[in-house]
């Protein structure tokens, strides 16, 4: 997935209100920018941290400018959670090790009850399967991916529908993209939401899958990399 426009290099000043940014741009000029990111971003808001953003001319968006990437001194992070499902989108097409041989692929299908998942895979003989995307960017350890950042009930309500799925006869899977470069496996933040815990080991138990890919990231773009083994 390439950025539409390039990215520009700036410095944080403050992450507020869960979608909003301040950044100051390398000519001393103070912009406000998007955050595409829900979650608490530990880590990745630090004052001062060097950051990149995507500026844009739509007319129907409220900012002109849009955070993309945050850098640490070893590594970039995606932090635009919008963003996952494209680059999946991509490899998806592209073909996946585990997900390859499907005919169809059709994105954000209806499913449950007020619940839509991120691609349902189908083909003949095949059994359907609901695959559901998450954007892993918290890391506390070295080289140890982790999720979630913070507590997610819709998260958790999205476990019990692939375990209900699976309960049906079909395939579900769900799929933690890592948007950082310096880690080398995942893990759940248990202590960070036990619920979510909790609902993952019944997804398990069920029959659902788990598979975890790395990214390449820079700022021209990132795509799917590595698979990466789940501790």
């Amino acid at each position: 997935m390439r950025f539409a426009t390039p990215l520009v290099p700036a410095r944080l000043i403050r992450r507020y209100m869960r979608f909003l940014s301040d950044v100051e741009l390398e000519d001393g000029r103070i912009v406000k920018a998007h955050c595409p990111n829900p979650g608490s971003m530990m880590g990745l808001k630090d004052e001062g941290m060097r950051v990149w953003i995507e500026g844009n001319d739509d007319p129907k968006k409220k900012l002109d400018w849009g955070w993309r990437l945050a850098e640490l001194e070893d590594a970039f992070v995606g932090i635009d959670t919008g963003a996952a499902n494209r680059i999946v989108a991509e490899a998806l097409a592209n073909g996946i090790a585990g997900l390859k041989g499907y005919e169809t692929i059709r994105p954000e299908v209806k499913y449950r009850e007020k619940s839509r998942v991120d691609f349902l895979l189908s083909g003949e003989g095949r059994r359907d399967c609901y695959l559901e995307v998450k954007s892993v960017t918290l890391s506390r350890e070295t080289g140890l991916a982790e999720f979630p950042d913070s507590v997610t009930a819709r998260g958790a309500k999205h476990l019990r529908d692939l375990t209900a799925m699976v309960e049906q006869g079909h395939r579900a899977v769900l799929f933690f993209l890592v948007q950082r470069t310096d880690c080398s496996r995942v893990t759940l933040a248990a202590d960070l939401d036990p619920a979510y815990a909790d609902a993952f080991k019944t997804a398990l138990a069920a029959g659902v899958e788990v598979m975890c890919f790395d990214c390449t990231i820079s700022p021209d773009g990132i795509a799917l990399a590595n698979l990466l083994p789940f501790a």
